[in-house]
């Protein structure tokens, strides 16, 4: 059977910590656990129609460093990858555009967006209580979650470097419409999203950037367990 390929979907930088980190994860979660795939970075500015500009990928990885060169592509890749039931992994800049994706697709509000880039009266994306650039935090997992599994506990203290995340105000029609906020925060900020396996066979967001554990040498829970979903579903 031929590889998978993953299409790392932003603009790549050398000088964004997390793309140089998202390399490295990959490579380590692909040594330790020997899954046959391969990877690709898609620019936003290529996805002009995400049925047919990424039908050749086996799963989606929506990358940091925000605002993206084309947002609408980002949005229509992260449908494309819910709709199809392809595996999807949002981290930081990624969750945030998943979650205007599935609030504008599914919830209901066509007018969702993000307060870094919009003036919409429907800002799902809004500013942190507190900025966290280049700053470490204790992030809990609900128990029964797929973090909860990925991790094998309740917590762990991850990386972050944003300023944007999500506005408790719609926390509960997000719940509503079947999408699971499974990390928090010391003060029960939402830092993690998920759609249960019954809804999708992997789809999942972090505000924090697991891909940072790379650079310690140290396999990404969150990647593994991505590259695993990804084989399950090829094979």
């Amino acid at each position: 059977m031929a590889a998978a390929t993953l299409a790392l979907v932003g603009e790549y930088s050398a000088s964004v910590v997390a793309h140089r980190a998202i390399l490295r994860a990959l490579e380590l979660a692909c040594s330790a656990h020997k899954p046959l795939i391969g990877w690709e970075w898609v620019s936003t500015a290529k996805i002009r129609d995400a049925s047919r500009d990424l039908a050749r990928f086996s799963a989606l990885w929506v990358v940091p460093a925000s605002p993206y060169a084309n947002t609408q592509g980002a949005l229509d890749a992260i449908r494309w990858a819910r709709e199809t039931a392809t595996p999807f992994l949002g981290t930081c800049g990624g969750f945030q555009h998943a979650l205007i994706e599935y609030a504008r697709n599914v919830v209901g509000l066509e007018r969702a967006d993000h307060a870094e880039t919009s003036s919409s009266d429907t800002l799902v994306i809004a500013p942190l209580s507190c900025a966290l650039v280049e700053k470490a935090d204790n992030v809990h997992f609900m128990r029964g979650s797929r973090l909860h599994v990925l991790y094998g506990g309740e917590s762990a203290n991850e990386g972050y470097h944003c300023n944007y995340g999500v506005n408790e105000q719609y926390r509960g029609a997000f719940e509503a419409a079947g999408l699971r906020f499974t990390a928090h925060d010391d003060a029960g900020e939402i830092r993690a999203f998920e759609l249960p396996p019954s809804k999708h066979p992997f789809f999942l967001g972090t505000l924090f950037q697991p891909e940072r554990a790379a650079l310690r040498d140290q396999v990404p829970p969150v990647v593994a367990g991505f590259l695993q979903a990804i084989a399950a579903r090829r094979g």
